[in-house]
């Protein structure tokens, strides 16, 4: 699985975090940004904290083909047409608020929609 948004310091980072978290490596997962930002978004980081995951240490990662050819599921969050498209691969994008610029009252509610799409996401891809 491979979450892709434009700097892979939000939206992505999220995602990718709570799928690790939550399927407890039953999936493998990936995320990457079309233009990487320098560093997590620090707002992202503290609200991921509060939720009990731990993203301090990741780093925002560019955009390969390789990590497309990869994945069986790529998951787009606002980047665009930047997402290489190859046959065979599912093709889902999640339409959410951009964290970039906003303080953690802003990115709460961000971060508890991406983790409600992904408690939905492993329902649908794991059995009980």
């Amino acid at each position: 699985m491979l979450f892709v948004c434009v700097h892979n310091a939000g939206r992505s980072q999220m995602a990718a975090a709570f799928l690790t978290h939550l399927g407890e490596g039953r999936v493998e997962v990936r995320s990457a940004g079309s233009a990487p930002a320098g560093s997590i978004n620090p707002a992202v980081v503290e609200a991921m904290a509060e939720a009990g995951v731990d993203i301090a240490t990741e780093t925002p990662k560019v955009l390969t083909a390789e990590a497309v050819r990869a994945s069986d599921v790529v998951i787009t969050m606002g980047c665009g047409d930047a997402c290489p498209v190859f046959p065979g691969k599912t093709y889902l994008d999640w339409k959410l608020a951009d964290p970039a610029g906003r303080g953690v009252e802003a990115v709460r509610p961000i971060r508890d929609e991406i983790e409600a799409r992904v408690r939905d996401l492993l329902a649908q891809i794991l059995p009980p």
